[in-house]
């Protein structure tokens, strides 16, 4: 029987409505900052998708387009521009940057409390510490997903395959943070499948089509592809989709899955850095 669908963009505009609701009601309203560096045309869609969003629930956006030969010390001026900006609640640095800029430098730059992205080190060390901090948006969103599905996460085995810091890595501690019991899965891990397989929750984020076949989930298993490869102008997951959703409980499509979830939990993070700056929350 085909797995049930988890249906993000359903969720996410339900997230959206409850954020729109507490825009209403605050003033000013809060205000995010998009810098976007160089024309990759992947960032210039997700920018894009992003202000569609703040549009939406009332929250004020402004894009500072920097060029594709912008230095990282220009870059870095940039942000601590918009650190120093008190109309500005929420900054955002869209990756990935051209090369010869080091994210790591600049997302340290970004003042943790207009951090909308949770990737600055003191909000991540504050993550691995379960302490209260703003959180990546796809974790974030994965987790808001699988709660609004019913599936109670404590106890629970979940396989994570991929470790980058956008995603792989702030949701195996928000798992753990959960209760569930990790694994962590890589390029240097020796039999992906032989423990994805005795997984109760599979979570893949790497940037492989159709990584994750049949053979890597167990029956009944809930299946979260956070991944997006473009094939000609088809957009496909991580997962083999149709196989993989015989076999499994609950899964996430591409489109339509974790990816609102992203947008939306950007603009909750937005909320919430206006809140606690300006003493709100």
């Amino acid at each position: 029987m085909p797995a049930k669908l988890i249906d993000g963009k359903r969720i996410a505009d339900a997230v959206l409505d409850e954020a729109a609701a507490r825009v209403a009601k605050l003033s000013p309203k809060p205000s995010l900052a998009i810098v976007l560096v160089g024309d990759d045309p992947a960032s210039i869609v997700y920018t894009k998708k992003k202000e569609d969003a703040c549009k939406k629930v009332g929250i004020s956006s402004q894009i500072i387009r920097l060029p594709r030969s912008s230095t990282q010390a220009q870059v870095i001026s940039q942000v601590e521009k918009l650190n120093c900006d008190t109309s500005v609640d929420g900054i955002l640095v869209q990756v990935p940057l051209p090369e010869g800029i080091s994210e790591d430098a600049v997302l340290a730059a970004v003042h943790p409390e207009k951090d909308v992205d949770g990737f600055h080190p003191e909000n991540f060390g504050k993550l691995a510490l379960n302490l209260p901090s703003m959180v990546p948006c796809t974790p974030k969103g994965i987790i808001r997903l699988l709660k609004e599905s019913g599936v109670l996460l404590q106890g629970k085995h979940a396989a994570v395959i991929g470790r980058s810091r956008i995603v792989g890595k702030p949701l195996a501690l928000l798992l753990l943070n959960e209760g569930c019991t990790v694994s962590v899965c890589h390029s240097k891990t020796k039999d992906v499948g032989a423990i994805s397989s005795t997984a109760d929750i599979v979570c893949v984020a790497v940037g492989r089509p159709r990584l994750l076949g049949t053979g890597m989930v167990g029956e009944g298993a809930v299946v979260i592809d956070a991944g997006t490869n473009r094939e000609g102008e088809k957009l496909v997951g991580d997962v083999d989709f149709e196989p993989v959703s015989r076999k499994t409980s609950l899964i996430t499509p591409v489109p339509g899955g974790v990816g609102p979830m992203t947008v939306a939990m950007l603009i909750e993070n937005t909320i919430e850095c206006y809140e606690k700056r300006r003493g709100k929350g």
